[in-house]
């Protein structure tokens, strides 16, 4: 079962090699019960290993059921010990963050075969340990350990049973129990190979070999020969599933235990994680509550509304005749009002602050000349009274509207309809209040004074010119058709030829939506980017967590290698731990995150919004941050050699 031919093992020691083993030959047969004895440094570990296809030869052939496993790659090892070979370890190798079950259960995970919960607790029987099913090592006495280290060993019904030193941690009464169970064992036809430095445990086995200095110098058969068993040996099991799902499972349920064992490391690793989701979910929801906020502002306005302003937009000199013309008047409001086909109302506006008070309060206001339409235009409703009517600008009567700031700030609340306030000095009558809108982001439109436009050109601000013209056009959909008959009628209005540039500027509703949108997102992928910073910083924290904790797990990457973990398991593993905790940070961090932004919403002039999208992104950040940083540390695990992992101190 077993062939030796010239098997040589030399270490590397910087510059110098060290043979641990020199041109090896030995035969096993199937069945055997042997032991290895000699002193310390004499090879007999490292045969051991070699056998248990933890380590490769330098130089020679190793021949396992008749197959060359000296010449097997990496995967191909990894599918014999799992499959062929069992291992008892002297100091027993237990997972502490597993149960009984658990440990017995690892080689079955990776074996790709099926199983259920009775299987792992028939293990248990077999050591008579069923009741300590769901007890973690550390509640274990030794020779309990080591009964469940055997246990693991036997759960894939290995033909080969590898002990290295299985009493050397036990008492002299528990030792002798496990003996005679490897004694039982090995009746049923199981080959068991040991180390030991105790003759009275060499004697239970059937043959006894001894090593000194890399060489054999002795093999004899002790007591009655073990007849060789008739049943075939199983073939080697190829193992190319990649990920199935109970081992998903498995390896999730493992990586939960291994996270909740270290729970302050765990915490600290998510709080970077946290920390930026949070960042990223309480920033987008501020940019994206003034963006709603703003856009709702200008909808109120109406969506069908044209606005029209004096000067091209263009920089530079021009001449005083130009200078002329870059004004609106009245005249150009009733040309357009006359001549286009697709308005609907038009209102002239007159803008500017002004001192407004009434008996001992007063405050500076903004006072809005216009003329009948103005609250169809700006969406403006009456509370009390009423709005001014056509010959009230005709005669340039001196009525005011105002808004509910007004009636707070200068009337204390109650209703001023029938009151005189005066602008610069001079009396106006309070006609009508406003419902209040609230303040936006373009100011508190509630702050207003409404005056006749005619009243505040002539009385108010000694001036013709017009701050703007507002147009509500007839239908939204033909909005670019009215936007270009003003451009053309308002270009006849001022002399000017149609290949002239205009010396004033035609906006949209729409238009300045677009716009405003169009920085609010800017501004939101901003703080949104600012906030990802944080999540990186997070992952490498997370990757620096991830290399300690490979460091510190080390035996425990040996130990699953030893019981047939591929590299892609020992992979998955750690990807799986690093994505999970960036998937914990993830979850409290949107938690966090909406909380903060119904905080900042309170105290804000805007309520925040958390978009759909914002919590996508926090969770597919954080995803891929787990992901990218946490391959660099399963890649290094994977990669370490299973003796090299085992003997790690």
């Amino acid at each position: 079962m077993i062939r030796f031919e010239s098997v040589t093992k030399i270490y590397s020691m910087g510059r110098i090699g060290l043979t641990a083993l020199d041109s090896v030959g030995l035969q096993i047969k199937r069945g055997e019960f042997v032991a290895i004895m000699g002193p310390s440094g004499s090879g007999k570990s490292t045969l051991l290993n070699l056998i248990g296809c933890l380590d490769v030869p330098t130089q020679g052939h190793y021949y396992l059921n008749n197959k060359d496993v000296s010449k097997f790659n990496v995967s191909q090892l990894a599918d014999v010990r799992n499959s062929l070979i069992g291992f008892i370890f002297q100091n027993f190798n237990l997972l502490n963050y597993l149960d009984c079950t658990g440990n017995i259960e690892l080689p079955l995970i990776y074996s790709g075969r099926g199983y259920t919960q009775e299987t792992l607790l028939q293990q248990l029987d077999k050591v008579n340990l069923r009741n300590w099913a769901h007890h973690k090592p550390n509640e274990l006495s030794g020779g309990q350990m080591q009964r469940i280290a055997i246990a693991r060993a036997l759960v894939n019904d290995p033909p080969v049973l590898l002990a290295d030193e299985p009493t050397g941690n036990l008492d002299s009464k528990t030792g002798r129990e496990i003996m005679e169970l490897l004694n039982d064992l090995n009746k049923e036809g199981i080959t068991i190979i040991l180390i030991t430095h105790d003759i009275n445990v060499a004697h239970y086995a059937k043959r006894l070999i001894k090593i000194k200095d890399g060489k054999i110098i002795s093999d004899k058969a002790m007591g009655k020969k073990t007849k060789e068993p008739s049943l075939a040996l199983p073939l080697i099991e190829k193992r190319r599933k990649l990920l199935s799902y109970r081992k998903l499972v498995k390896n999730v349920s493992i990586a939960l235990k291994s996270i909740v064992t270290k729970k302050l490391r765990t915490f600290l690793t998510t709080l970077g994680i946290l920390i930026g989701v949070a960042s990223v979910v309480s920033m987008i929801s501020i940019g994206e509550g003034a963006k709603k906020k703003i856009t709702e502002d200008i909808k109120q306005m109406g969506a069908n509304v044209l606005f029209i302003q004096s000067g091209s937009g263009r920089r530079g000199r021009m001449s005083q005749e130009a200078a002329v013309r870059n004004k609106l008047t009245l005249r150009d409001a009733d040309f357009l009002e006359k001549n286009s086909k697709y308005i609907d109302k038009i209102s002239p506006f007159v803008r500017s602050s002004a001192t407004v008070s009434y008996k001992n309060n007063n405050a500076r206001i903004s006072i809005q000349g216009a003329n009948i339409h103005f609250p169809e235009i700006s969406n403006y409703e009456i509370k009390f009274g009423r709005f001014f009517d056509k010959q009230a600008v005709n005669i340039k009567e001196r009525v005011a509207v105002i808004g509910q700031t007004v009636v707070d700030n200068l009337f204390e609340g109650k209703n001023p309809v029938g009151s005189y306030i005066k602008i610069n000095k001079i009396n106006f009558l309070v006609i009508g209040t406003f419902e209040p809108k609230g303040s936006s982001g373009w100011g508190n439109s509630d702050d207003i004074v409404v005056i006749p436009v005619t009243t505040a050109q002539k009385r108010v601000f000694g001036s013709d010119d017009l701050s703007s013209i507002n147009i509500s056009v007839k239908d939204e959909n033909m909005m670019n058709l009215a936007e270009e008959e003003a451009t053309k009628l308002l270009k006849i209005s001022h002399g000017l030829s149609e290949d002239k540039d205009p010396d004033f500027q035609v906006r949209s509703q729409l238009e300045i939506l677009e716009r405003v949108q169009s920085t609010t997102k800017i501004f939101t992928l901003l703080l949104g980017g600012i906030a990802s910073i944080s999540l990186l910083v997070g992952g490498i924290g997370i990757m620096n967590i991830m290399l300690v904790s490979v460091m510190e797990r080390i035996k425990e990457i040996g130990l699953r290698k030893a019981v047939g973990a591929q590299r892609r398991d020992i992979l998955y593993q750690f990807l799986i731990e690093s994505i999970i905790v960036c998937f914990m940070g993830g979850l409290f961090g949107v938690i966090l995150g909406a909380t903060v932004s119904k905080i900042i919403g309170a105290l804000s002039p805007w309520n925040t919004f958390i978009p759909f999208y914002s919590i996508l992104l926090a969770f597919g950040f954080s995803f891929i941050v787990g992901l990218f940083f946490g391959i660099y540390p399963a890649v290094k695990a994977s990669n370490l050699k299973p003796i090299e992992a085992l003997r790690y101190e």
